[in-house]
């Protein structure tokens, strides 16, 4: 590992300069991750608008956040995927499909949420 060697406010120093990197290189290399970075930006000021309280906001806010966690893990299942190997295989094709369906998963969330919320469904 990178900083195994290191403890206390350094680890957490070193933690979240490798946290921006991944940030920078899902920015980068990751255009879904930019396109649901940009409805977050959008949507997120919406949603604590139409909210009436915090468990409102925080419902709504927080399933956009699932979107984009989501999609950074679904980024690095298929990074990993092709560092191993690029080759077609079955297990690759299943690991990258599963990974896209819990982006999927995610995305239906948001809606759902949303109505459930704002129309007290």
């Amino acid at each position: 590992m990178r900083y195994n060697h290191v403890r206390g406010l350094r680890h957490v120093i070193k933690a979240f300069g490798f946290s921006m990197a991944g940030f920078r290189d899902a920015l980068r290399f990751e255009e879904a991750f930019r396109i649901e970075l940009t409805l977050f930006v959008i949507l997120a000021p919406i949603a604590i608008w139409l909210g009436h309280n915090g468990i409102e906001r925080a419902l709504m806010v927080g399933c956009l956040l699932l979107v984009l966690i989501t999609e950074l893990m679904n980024s690095a299942v298929e990074a990993t995927v092709d560092r191993i190997s690029e080759d077609d295989h079955d297990l690759a094709r299943r690991a990258k499909d599963i990974g896209s369906a819990a982006v999927f998963v995610s995305l239906v969330t948001v809606p759902v949420v949303w109505w459930l919320v704002l129309f007290d469904a």
